[in-house]
């Protein structure tokens, strides 16, 4: 395929000599003619490993190319590339100057040009979830008129490319992920990426737009969650090294899936004690552990949210099923369990509140088990029901908080809310 590469900065003259080394053949395109002159020279704009050598292949091939103009390339290519910057504008945001700027390029390039076939427009910069919708295909409606859809496949791919090692992550990814405006495959970009052995995800615009933001974020907080536990473990004399070996020799549960799916809030009676308990030890001596220090505060803005979300369009009074009290299935333990928590605001709402738990028997609760569900539920026994009352009544909404949920097949006229994952 001949690719245009919009950009020739860390990403996408990276991009364009892998996509010529795989045999495409690649025109660069860059504002800066002291760039091009550059590459067109056989010399590298950036240091990276690896690029080099794969520049003197291409030149010497025929497979790459440079210009700071687009003149005719958009006639005959099948891909157009963008990799200009998003730099942070001074309230944060990022500036979408250049995005719109080379939008509006290409759809006169276009407009200007002879083609009547589909060229597919894939954006790599990243951008604010909804710039593809709400600001670039608008661009190309009003550049193209009634014909933008026809002319104009809007792509949005972003990269995962870490300096010192980029070449290896184009060619071995941790992931692509192409958003398309039905959520679809792509047939170019899958033939663009033919020869690269990565699982794909083919996604809509906005989940393919947030992709890099969860992704930079999640790195973050890992690197700073990683330096509050060193900074107590130097001052509490404890090997900060040998506490990361133990730490990620745990792939079950640390270093996993399982606890990054959203949905519920975390509860029972391990993890907020020890949140607690890890908060006054840093403060006690100094370690200033804001990350950790946020964890409560996060998790109870997201049990209200969960509350929202789960009462969302009913009317006071209504008719509510929780499936679920417990802080964990198949377990009758409610200390601490965020399902009480909603029950509680439901309660407050004014709604009319029946709770599923067949593990929980009111009568056989002891110790601080009991004394918690009664101080946070004095109602628990008038509330909670069995399966016969759950089949004789119509409800509202069904929320289930945690997979005890067989009950559904039985109540399936009552619409139902899954807590467990947020959809």
């Amino acid at each position: 395929m001949k690719v245009v590469v919009l950009g020739l900065g860390y990403v996408g003259f990276t991009a364009a000599c892998c996509l010529a080394h795989d045999g495409h053949y690649v025109v660069g395109i860059d504002v800066s003619e002291k760039k091009v002159r550059t590459i067109l020279d056989g010399h590298s704009p950036i240091i990276e490993p690896g690029v080099d050598d794969m520049l003197t292949d291409g030149l010497a091939q025929g497979r790459i190319t440079a210009t700071s103009s687009i003149g005719s390339h958009f006639e005959d290519c099948d891909i157009v590339m963008v990799c200009v910057g998003t730099p942070s504008g001074v309230d944060g945001a990022h500036n979408m100057g250049f995005i719109a700027d080379v939008s509006r390029q290409i759809a006169q390039a276009v407009k200007e040009s002879d083609r009547d076939t589909s060229l597919t427009v894939v954006y790599r910069s990243t951008i604010r979830p909804g710039t593809t919708e709400d600001l670039i295909r608008p661009i190309f409606q009003t550049v193209l008129g009634a014909s933008a859809d026809h002319l104009i496949d809007l792509v949005y791919n972003p990269e995962f490319l870490r300096e010192g090692s980029a070449v290896s992550d184009y060619f071995a990814p941790p992931k692509i992920v192409v958003g398309t405006r039905d959520g679809t495959e792509n047939a170019r970009m899958e033939a663009m990426n033919a020869k690269i052995d990565a699982t794909r995800f083919s996604v809509g615009y906005r989940e393919a737009e947030i992709t890099k933001f969860v992704d930079n974020s999640w790195h973050a907080v890992k690197v700073a969650y990683a330096n509050e536990i060193g900074r107590i473990c130097l001052q509490m004399g404890i090997s900060a090294r040998q506490v990361h070996e133990v730490f990620v020799s745990d792939t079950k549960l640390n270093i996993s899936p399982y606890y990054t799916r959203p949905g519920g809030a975390f509860g029972g009676s391990c993890l907020p004690k020890d949140v607690r308990a890890l908060q006054h030890i840093a403060a006690d001596i100094g370690a200033n552990t804001h990350l950790i220090d946020s964890l409560l505060r996060s998790n109870e803005a997201h049990k209200h949210s969960l509350y929202e979300y789960a009462s969302q369009g009913l009317e006071p009074g209504a008719k509510i099923l929780l499936v679920g009290l417990a802080f964990k299935a198949g377990t009758d333990d409610l200390r601490q369990s965020p399902n009480v928590d909603l029950a509680r605001k439901l309660l407050a709402a004014g709604f009319d509140l029946d709770i599923y738990d067949p593990v929980i028997k009111a009568d056989k609760l002891v110790g601080a088990n009991l004394g918690y569900a009664f101080s946070k539920l004095p109602i628990l026994e008038a509330i909670l029901v069995d399966e016969d009352v759950v089949l004789a009544t119509r409800y509202a909404r069904i929320i289930t908080t945690n997979e005890t949920a067989d009950i559904l097949d039985l109540a399936s006229e009552a619409s139902v809310l899954d807590l467990t994952t947020l959809p």
